[in-house]
This record gives C-alpha cells, structure tokens and sequence, in this order.
C-alpha cells in the first residue's frame, strides 16, 4: 500500500459543518441576553486561534466572547452570561457532512484512521451519532485538559493517535481545516498535513504551509 499507513481527521469544519446559522445563533444570543450586539461570526472566528487551553466549551465560548470584546472596545463582563446562553442554544446534534467527507473516509478505509478533535467527548459524540461515525474510527482522542490531553496544536493528541494506531509520525496524514491547530501541531511532530480550507477564503501569507493543500474532501485520494 503506498502512500501513508494511517489517516487522522479533524471534526469541526473538516468532516461535519454545523446547520444552524451562525448568524442567527449569534443574533439570538445576544437578545436573550439582553445585550446589544457587538459582534458578527466573523470577529468570533478571528479570536478563536487565540484561544487558551480550557476544561469546557462554555469557558471557550466565554473566552471568545470576552476577546471579542475587548477587541470591540467593549465592556467584556456580559462574556459569561453569554457563553452561557450561547451553550444553551447549540446543537451539538445539528450537523452534516461537509460536501467530500464520507469519499474521504471510503477512501482511507484500508488504512489505520483516528479522529483527532479538540471538543469534549460529550458534545463531540453527539455530532458523531448523528453523522453515523461512532464506530468509524480505529481511535478517537477528544480535548481533555483534566487527563493531560490539551487542544491542538498541542502534541498531545496527536501523540495519543499516534499511540493508539501503533504508527509513526512520518507514516501518518492528518486532515484538517485550521492552520494554527491542525496544520501547525501535525508539522511539529513530523506529521503531513492536509489542509482543507475553510468556507471563507484565507487572505494574504498562509501562518503555516501544509504539506497539502486541498480544494475539496473528494481529493484526498490524490494525496494518499
């Protein structure tokens, strides 16, 4: 078999995309928090690389609403009442297949595949029962900073993919759609990279080069 001997795939962005609309979640949020809106999706997703290592997706969500804040020039105390709201309104079960998916996991099913994600196993497993993908994946590793295993790019969930799959850093592609988190902790371990860019384009310089760079799911054939 040529090509690598094991495939590691990112969840959010990569493999599902969420249906609610952000906007309108986003909208929402802030009315039922009885505060006026100071921010679009767009300034939420600027600050998400920026992004500490923390124990849930409610203090991720706080810490996002916080820095957009202060960004804004903005009092950034309303930022726990709304990831609070903002956590009530998600679901996690709300997802599809982002167009290329199930292709790119038929592709690899000859090969040892993980799913390396940065969400909590809760809401993670939600999203994977209702894509079918529960027992998809020869391993799977969630963001569990309480047993060590901090988000991407840290190297430990990679290491623990790694582990499970019994291969090596230089036999392995990982599969992803952030630069900072999927790209640049795979290039760190000697892992090849294949990023899949997000649905807004990327301006200017990349901050991390790929060692593959592809416009679709569907072409992950080409690079295996």
């Amino acid at each position: 078999m040529a090509g690598p001997a094991a495939v590691t795939f990112d969840l959010d962005h990569t493999l599902c995309e969420h249906d609610q609309s952000h906007d309108e979640l986003l909208a929402e949020t802030f009315e039922r928090a009885g505060v006026e809106q100071y921010c679009t999706p767009s300034d939420v997703d600027a600050v998400v690389d920026d992004a500490p290592t923390v124990e849930s997706d409610r203090e991720f969500f706080e810490f996002c609403f916080a820095e957009a804040a202060r960004r804004a020039g903005v009092d950034a105390d309303h930022a726990p009442t709304l990831a609070a709201t903002y956590d009530d309104l998600l679901d996690h079960s709300a997802v599809s297949f982002r167009p290329g998916a199930e292709a790119a996991l038929s592709a690899v099913d000859d090969r040892r595949v993980a799913l390396v994600t940065n969400g909590s196993e809760q809401t993670q497993t939600e999203k994977l029962e209702a894509l079918g993908l529960t027992d998809a994946f020869d391993a799977t590793v969630f963001c569990d900073p309480a047993a060590g295993i901090h988000a991407k790019p840290d190297p430990a969930p990679f290491e623990c993919a790694l582990d499970a799959l019994g291969v090596e850093p230089a036999e392995t592609l990982h599969v992803g759609d952030s630069l900072a988190a999927d790209v640049a902790g795979a290039n760190a371990l000697g892992i090849d990279s294949a990023w899949v860019p997000p649905s807004q384009p990327v301006e200017g310089a990349l901050d991390h080069e790929p060692t593959h760079r592809l416009s679709s799911l569907a072409d992950l054939p080409s690079v295996l």
